[in-house]
């Protein structure tokens, strides 16, 4: 099924070009900064973008890219808006269901011959009707448990399969590198199995590395040999398997395994949107009081997406996940640091504050393993 619509969308993206875009997204008012957090202005037409002003921020269309996706921006990566790192879709389950809906890849049945389903943003959980888009809500401010944080809600139109789905995303003044995802169903949805939040575009950064308990693991060696133009298979993970932090928190950690982006070659035909010019990072996924059957998921491609051309220096991740049977507000949480994966686990291991990791890190590895 995910490879039929693959094709369907790909036949849409041959005719339009090979990302969506929007002429009009320029016109919209570019967001406040205020303090800590970026969030859009209220009254006019507005990009819809909210975040760090020193961090990580995410948007919705009608920013450039498909529809269905939350964005993911890096500035300080040197990965300046509207260059996006990473998407999240949503992809539920319906109990006893084997197939996901996919949120990028299913028409919309409120905006007619449109591919990837309408998102739309709310300050609250009660914006179960469509809201105009070009209208986006600010967020709240507000502080909890002594700390500033800012929260905005994000719904979906109801899915294929009967799906009615919306995440509340919470970022925190002292993670600026991380926000919080808690996954929920509105009123009439099906029962779900699962409601899976996944990073889709790993392939942009080139990730590669997985960091485990007990090691590393490679796409290199998870799909040794594999050249076809569709996804791998999924390899998975055990929550047992994955890295805890000094609280018991359960983490997904993945990474490229370049040391130098400007060295990587580009087949001819590259999209220029593929060829990623920032900073490396360290990507992750985590959850507190990880639930028995927790899972992670990763899949491959040796080509770009939509495309048959090769990725430099060969295969890596591109939907990088947690799987966890679903219960309304589930929460799970979303980073890309600047951090090296081994100065990260070191950060999460010894709670130490970001600032403080570098100089530490480094004092207590002379080796210089980074």
């Amino acid at each position: 099924m995910r490879q039929l619509l693959l094709s369907l969308f790909l036949l849409i993206l041959l005719r339009s070009g090979t990302q969506q875009s929007f002429s009009d997204w320029k016109q919209l008012a570019p967001p406040d900064t205020v303090g800590t957090w970026i969030q859009p202005v209220q009254g006019k037409p507005a990009m819809p973008e909210w975040g760090h002003a020193n961090g990580i921020i995410v948007g919705l269309a009608p920013l450039p890219g498909p529809r269905g996706l939350i964005r993911i921006y890096t500035p300080y990566l040197d990965y300046e808006f509207p260059e996006v790192m990473n998407f999240i879709a949503f992809e539920p389950i319906p109990r006893g269901a084997e197939e996901r809906g996919y949120s990028e890849l299913e028409k919309s049945s409120l905006d007619k011959d449109e591919w990837g389903k309408r998102f739309w943003s709310s300050d609250d959980a009660t914006a179960v009707l469509s809201l105009n888009e070009q209208y986006p809500a600010r967020g709240v401010v507000e502080k909890i448990d002594g700390e500033e944080t800012l929260t905005l809600y994000v719904f979906s139109e109801p899915f294929d399969n009967g799906a009615k789905v919306y995440v509340r995303l919470r970022f925190f003044e002292s993670r600026p590198y991380e926000f919080e995802i808690t996954t929920n169903t509105y009123s009439g949805s099906v029962d779900l199995d699962y409601f899976i939040t996944t990073a889709t575009m790993g392939n942009k950064a080139r990730l590669r590395t997985l960091f485990l308990k007990d090691g590393e693991k490679s796409s290199l060696d998870l799909w040794s040999g594999y050249k076809d133009i569709h996804f791998t298979s999924h390899a998975y993970f055990s929550q047992q398997e994955m890295i805890r932090s000094w609280k018991g928190d359960a983490y997904f950690i993945a990474a490229p395994n370049e040391k130098d982006y400007s060295k990587a070659v580009y087949a001819a035909e590259t999209n220029v949107h593929w060829k990623f010019t920032g900073k490396q990072a360290t990507q992750y996924w985590a959850q507190k009081n990880p639930q028995e059957k927790l899972t992670g998921l990763v899949n491959g491609r040796f080509t770009y997406w939509a495309s048959e051309t090769p990725i430099p220096r060969g295969i890596s991740i591109e939907n990088f996940e947690l799987k966890s049977p679903f219960k309304n507000g589930e929460q799970f949480v979303f980073g890309i640091t600047p951090l090296s994966p081994q100065q990260f686990i070191w950060q999460i291991k010894n709670r130490h504050p970001y600032d403080a990791v570098v100089n530490e890190f480094n004092l207590n590895n002379n080796s210089g393993n980074e």
